[in-house]
């Protein structure tokens, strides 16, 4: 399977919307799975909120770092499949923090540094694809007034030094969407090779 990134250097907001099918298509003209990646607020109006848990929680963030994928090769899309794609993709940025040497505990696919809440995420699928909304908030502002929450550039070394900022952040997106691409495309290959049981 072949996945496109873009990085989007346009700051728009994130709405709900863009979890619909086939967006990336639609908005880029983008063929097949894709990841999109962008920075901006995200404000979820009630008519997109997909997690029934959700419905009547505001989810919204001033400032956040945004990841949409799709993926169109398995048909029909298998909603399992979707959501343990969204728990690797988690994971996976887990282990670029630990990296950093930034401690991390998670919460299915919740990530929380210092017991806030640094991420959100859904996944879903369509008729025709499997979609994840995967988004990191920068700065610990506009955030719900009953959710303790931390942004990646209020995140802090041992000498209380800015870890992530304006210059790096585009590096670190591309460097968790070139992993989780990795990993889908190296489970791909592995499928492939392996014998199967008689």
């Amino acid at each position: 399977m072949t996945i496109t990134h873009k990085h989007v250097d346009e700051i728009f907001e994130y709405d709900g919307s863009q979890i619909n099918p086939s967006w990336a298509f639609q908005e880029f003209g983008i063929y097949g799975s894709s990841i999109i990646t962008w920075i901006g607020p995200v404000n979820i109006t009630p008519d997109n909120l997909k997690d029934f848990a959700d419905v009547g929680l505001e989810i919204k963030s001033n400032y956040m770092a945004n990841f949409i994928c799709e993926f169109f090769d398995q048909q029909p899309p298998n909603m399992r499949v979707a959501y343990l794609r969204q728990r690797l993709l988690v994971m996976i940025f887990r282990e670029i923090l630990s990296e950093y040497g930034i401690a991390t505990k998670r919460e299915g696919d919740d990530i929380f540094v210092d017991e806030r809440k640094l991420s959100i995420s859904i996944a879903s699928v369509s008729l025709s694809s499997a979609k994840i909304h995967f988004a990191l908030n920068l700065e610990d502002k506009g955030t719900p007034d009953d959710v303790d929450t931390i942004g990646l550039y209020d995140i802090k070394d041992n000498n209380n030094n800015q870890i992530f900022n304006e210059d790096n952040l585009v590096d670190l997106i591309n460097k968790t969407v070139d992993r989780f691409i990795d990993e889908i495309e190296t489970i791909e290959k592995d499928i492939s090779k392996t014998k199967v049981l008689l």
